[in-house]
């Protein structure tokens, strides 16, 4: 049986860049352990004779034509009015860069 402990649970927090309290530790170890107890559970059903799904609905090879509808499309000029700030043609946004 694998367990998750506490200290797995705060690296992964730390690796996916999610804050986390020391309190909120030892729940979330808890729950990853028993998602985990129910997956090695579903790995002891005998699924010999089932043939694998890849999808559920059905459809196979449901395409389209990639047509332009020019009657929803706005000119360049129309798309850059109420935009705040425009340098050739193209809307000018600030930079965003966050880090802790």
């Amino acid at each position: 049986m694998t367990t998750f402990t506490s200290e797995q649970v705060s690296f992964v927090a730390t690796l996916a860049n999610i804050p986390l309290k020391k309190e909120e530790r030892e729940p979330l170890a808890k729950g990853f352990t028993t998602t985990l107890e129910v997956v090695d559970e579903l790995q002891k059903v005998d699924v010999s004779g089932v043939e694998p799904v890849h999808h559920v609905t059905g459809l196979e090879n449901i395409w389209r034509e990639d047509v332009v509808d020019e009657q929803r499309m706005f000119t360049q000029s129309q798309a850059l009015a109420n935009a705040p700030h425009t340098y050739n043609g193209y809307i000018v946004v600030d930079q965003v860069i966050e880090q802790e």
